[in-house]
């Protein structure tokens, strides 16, 4: 009987070799649900979570765009005149009456947050722009004042706010 001493691989080895690779596969996909299973789901990504800003760099008239679970969100540093303007609005005046400070969270009247989209069709009003000062919808001609009220166009309402709380005098959450 002849004696195999080889260094060539056998039938043998490439089955232990074979074996072995689907083996580690199995593990593999049986493994995946698991590890999968402990990321959040769908609804809770949609959420987004809280996001905060430092308010410290805007300046008093400087209005700042930033985003929040995709919407566009209008930050406003009012200066003292646009708040007292806002103030003196009578509110028969307005198609949707809201007091200033309804609008703005009590001892920061100086910032306003409000969502970045017309109420009419959901567009992106510009800045410090209408008769008014506040925003102006170039689509369809919705005018807003500086405290996010719509006076004059289509737009039905005034523009949404979105939940937030100050952190800090120059810090917010938003969320």
């Amino acid at each position: 009987m002849a004696e195999t001493t080889s260094a060539e691989p056998t039938r043998r080895d490439m089955l232990y070799v074979a074996t072995g690779a689907v083996g580690a596969i199995g593990v593999a996909m049986a493994a995946w649900p698991l590890i999968h299973q402990m990321n959040p789901d769908r609804s809770t990504v949609a959420a987004g979570a809280p996001m905060e800003l430092d308010l410290a760099p805007i300046r008093p008239g400087q209005i700042v765009r930033v985003f929040w679970r995709g919407n566009p969100i209008f930050v406003r540093h009012r200066t003292p005149q646009e708040i007292e303007a806002a103030r003196k609005v009578d509110l028969s005046e307005l198609p949707d009456p809201q007091p200033d400070s309804a609008r703005v969270k009590e001892g920061h009247a100086q910032w306003l947050i409000v969502y970045a989209n017309c109420t009419h069709l959901g567009c992106i009003p510009l800045g410090n722009q209408g008769d008014y000062g506040g925003w102006f919808c170039p689509c369809h001609g919705s005018q807003f004042d500086t405290a996010g009220r719509i006076r004059r166009g289509p737009a039905p309402t005034n523009l949404p706010l979105p939940p937030y709380e100050f952190m800090s005098d120059t810090r917010i959450r938003i969320g």
